[in-house]
């Protein structure tokens, strides 16, 4: 999925607030609000914690199965979505009258050996073991996945990015071999790659696809906690079981996408005669070349194919009330799905329930359809509340519905994505995932003062949030997000409190069994979220113009060429 947690540092709201210190434990009182409708207040009221606590046990009790792609959880999870919309009196989301978009899914289960191989130019060997040194699945979707006395080249970070004038290839000839790559992108330079925020080049998905069009047969990642954002059994958890894509085009792919822990990449280029440190500090000079590790290996495996399977977006919308901006849309969105049944815990237990992740996401867009159905009149514009599947598995879901949206790309006014939340109580901070990309700033920050919060933007930006969660889906096709992610500043607690409870979770519960519902979580700050995530959705509902993307952001052609569309 992704991590999408941690704001350490304070930084000044901006436009019209006052100036609040630096200090991170001081807050903004309430900002006067005339543009807060006593009709958005009463319709606020009637969403509650209860309403939230309910909800979120309901969804991930284990009778849900951990609601796993394609598996009878997941199918349980989106009739309940159904009826708990229908409750709430909106319609349904797609054409004709329907619910849920379904698409096709191939789900592919790998059988890898339980040691992987290498044999270098002694003849000497060397074997890792599966899921406690390397863990990965096949790239194809065939019944057999093969490497046979594939060559093992180091690629650094394996990019190509010619306007930072970047290459690690260099030409080089890497088709049939095993690429060795490091995780994240080059960070110790603002100029290049935006610094120390990471773009869509560190992304593990970036890695597979450039190793893929290499013609490469396999590629390595080595993990660490720093440049992944999470420890190695997030990994091990989200890469051992039952991975899901949709079905395969023409496009290039691997026989195995591995991930290897940075002892065992020690090791393997120690075998090969190299230095780990010395690699890394090559790779990181724009003049590196690939350098062949002098080691091979070969590894067959069986893959199980399930073909004909399918997952499905749930939606319900609210209808504008104005007769031209109604044909706009505002998308709130929160994934569905989680991990399903797995790898048992210490304890024995298989489901995977995601109480956090993506259980409270859920109930917030759930709390936030039964605020607009409550309003005096429907906004201006038509807002979605869109529920996506497979989010787990590399944010399948939003990327279909991008590619089949029930509005036009140009006619997306805003996305806002809910994906994990506050469970310890009211913060004093807002950190906005996205901040300075488009003009949703000066939206959230309105409302943020309102709330006396302060506005911050990602506090690690080298872990790429930006591109982890279903945002991205929507930003690709040009559409201005807002995703809100977890505080550290929390009122009344001592500072680096939030932190703690954060890095808790992300160790003990982060993408295991583990992630329940506890009965210690205080709802007074997943309500302040909901609420700044209603607000900013009702006023960009009923505002003259769509958001825009700042002027040269990464998305703004994306979103020209979407508005340019509707006047073909």
């Amino acid at each position: 999925m992704k991590r999408r947690m941690l704001a350490l540092l304070v930084i000044a709201v901006a436009g019209s607030a006052a100036l609040l210190g630096a200090c991170s434990r001081k807050t903004a009182g309430p900002a006067p609000a005339p543009f807060v409708s006593d009709g958005a207040r009463r319709a606020l009221a009637g969403v509650t914690a209860g309403f939230l606590s309910a909800r979120i046990n309901e969804f991930s009790a284990d009778a849900f199965e951990g609601r796993g792609t394609a598996t009878p959880g997941d199918a349980k999870a989106r009739a309940w979505l159904v009826q708990q919309m229908t409750a709430l009196g909106l319609e349904p989301g797609f054409g004709d009258g329907q619910w849920e978009q379904p698409f096709e899914v191939v789900g592919i289960k790998s059988k890898v050996p339980a040691q992987w191989t290498f044999e270098n130019a002694s003849r000497k060997k060397l074997s890792f073991k599966w899921l406690e040194e390397f863990v990965g699945n096949s790239g194809t979707q065939e019944a057999r996945s093969r490497l046979s006395n594939a060559e093992v080249v180091f690629v650094g970070y394996g990019i190509q990015a010619p306007e930072f004038d970047w290459d690690d290839i260099k030409g080089a000839d890497l088709k049939g071999k095993v690429l060795v790559m490091l995780n994240n992108d080059p960070d110790w330079d603002p100029a290049l790659f935006g610094g120390n925020a990471r773009l869509y080049y560190g992304r593990w998905t970036y890695k597979y696809e450039q190793a893929a069009r290499l013609g490469a047969a396999a590629a390595i990642i080595i993990h660490t906690d720093a440049s992944a954002g999470y420890p190695f059994q997030v990994v091990q958890s989200g890469w051992s079981g039952e991975t899901f894509e949709v079905p395969a085009g023409d496009e290039p792919r691997l026989q195995f996408r591995a991930w290897l822990t940075e002892d065992a990449a020690r090791s393997l280029v120690q075998f090969g005669g190299q230095d780990l440190d010395a690699l890394v500090a090559a790779a990181r000079k724009p003049d590196f070349k690939p350098v062949p590790l002098g080691v091979k290996t070969s590894l067959t495996f069986d893959n199980d194919i399930q073909r004909g399977a399918s997952t499905a977006n749930v939606a319900g919308l609210v209808r504008g009330s104005d007769p031209q901006l109604s044909r706009e849309v505002v998308v709130y969105s929160a994934h569905h799905d989680h991990l399903g049944i797995g790898e048992p815990d210490a304890n024995g237990d298989r489901i995977y329930n995601g109480a956090l992740d993506n259980g409270v996401g859920v109930a917030e867009v759930l709390g936030i359809a039964k605020a607009f159905k409550a309003l005096p009149e429907p906004p201006k514009r038509s807002v979605l509340f869109l529920f996506v599947a497979a989010e787990e598995q590399g944010t399948l879901g939003s990327a279909y519905y991008a590619q089949h949206p029930t509005f036009p790309p140009g006619r997306i006014a805003a996305n806002i994505n809910i994906d994990e939340g506050n469970v310890w109580g009211k913060a004093a901070d807002v950190v906005f995932i996205g901040k300075g990309k488009s003009t949703l700033d000066a939206v959230v920050e309105r409302y943020a003062q309102f709330q006396g919060r302060i506005v911050k933007p990602d506090q690690f930006p080298d872990r790429g949030y930006f591109y982890r969660s279903d945002q991205i889906s929507f930003a690709q096709i040009g559409v201005p997000a807002f995703y809100q992610n977890m505080s550290t500043d929390f009122r009344s607690r001592p500072p680096g409190w939030g932190k703690q409870q954060i890095e808790d979770f992300e160790e003990h519960r982060y993408h295991q069994p583990s992630d329940q519902v506890d009965p210690s979580w205080n709802y007074d700050g997943m309500l302040e979220d909901l609420q700044l995530a209603f607000y900013v959705g009702l006023d960009v509902a009923n505002a003259d113009r769509m958001p825009e993307w700042m002027p040269g952001d990464e998305f703004e052609a994306a979103r020209k060429a979407a508005i340019a569309a509707l006047q073909d």
